[in-house]
């Protein structure tokens, strides 16, 4: 749903092909919101732009622009990954329950993902693959982490048997989704895992996944699988980045 002429657009997406990125591609493809993306080169400090400061003040990708609000207002900014699936979610009534229960374990899960699995497996990869000096302690920390957290989410989608949260697709998956496929550059193999296994079979297998992944063609080098292996270690290094 990408559109590059910037006619009939909903959403601003400014993004850059990282796991991070990739939650809000996929969703809004899940979703069929028209959007237009707005790459942000973090390579070359792009992030640090004041036009882009504007729209997200923590000087990280993705955020959006919303240029059709639900309330009728003026364009509307979003920023850090949690909220925006929030926000997307609660525009289109997909992917979060409105039942208090339901809501709330999908809630705790995408709390999980932003607090822990996302931020342990980029601090394992920062140090693991990408730092100049080799932490035998920090490698070490960051990868029990990260094989802890691999086991919490196996042993809860055995519990439900479909989704992280429960029997639905929900903004808890898109969000743990793009951060698994970081597993194999993480030296981590999915057959230790089964749940994991089967559930990442069938997420990845959505025809919208593949097309909120295929997102990142203004890469100047083909996107091709070294590119996308590699593009981990970008991602942990923005996490890392200091002001």
């Amino acid at each position: 749903m990408a559109r590059e002429d910037g006619k009939e657009t909903m959403i601003d997406l400014h993004y850059a092909p990282t796991p991070n990125g990739w939650k809000i591609s996929i969703m809004l493809e899940e979703l069929g919101l028209p959007y237009t993306v707005i790459p942000v080169d973090i390579r070359a400090g792009e992030q640090f732009k004041p036009e882009f400061l504007a729209v997200s003040p923590n000087n990280r990708i993705p955020a959006i622009v919303d240029h059709a609000p639900v309330d009728g207002g003026g364009p509307f900014s979003v920023f850090e990954t949690g909220a925006i699936l929030i926000y997307l979610a609660d525009k289109t009534g997909r992917f979060l329950s409105k039942e208090m229960r339901a809501r709330s374990r999908v809630m705790q899960w995408l709390m999980w993902q932003m607090s822990g699995l996302g931020p342990m497996l980029g601090q394992h990869g920062h140090f693991a693959l990408y730092a100049q000096e080799k932490i035998p302690y920090a490698i070490e920390r960051y990868r029990d982490e990260a094989a802890r957290l691999y086991r919490v989410l196996d042993t809860q989608l055995g519990k439900t048997g479909s989704f992280v949260a429960g029997d639905d697709y929900s903004i808890a998956d898109i969000a743990c989704f793009p951060w698994t496929m970081t597993h194999k550059a993480q030296g981590f193999t999915l057959d230790d895992y089964p749940n994991i296994k089967r559930w990442y079979a069938v997420v990845r297998a959505r025809p919208q996944v593949q097309a909120g992944l295929a997102i990142g063609k203004f890469e100047k080098k083909p996107f091709d699988d070294e590119a996308r292996k590699n593009v981990f270690g970008q991602a942990a290094k923005e996490m890392l980045q200091q002001k």
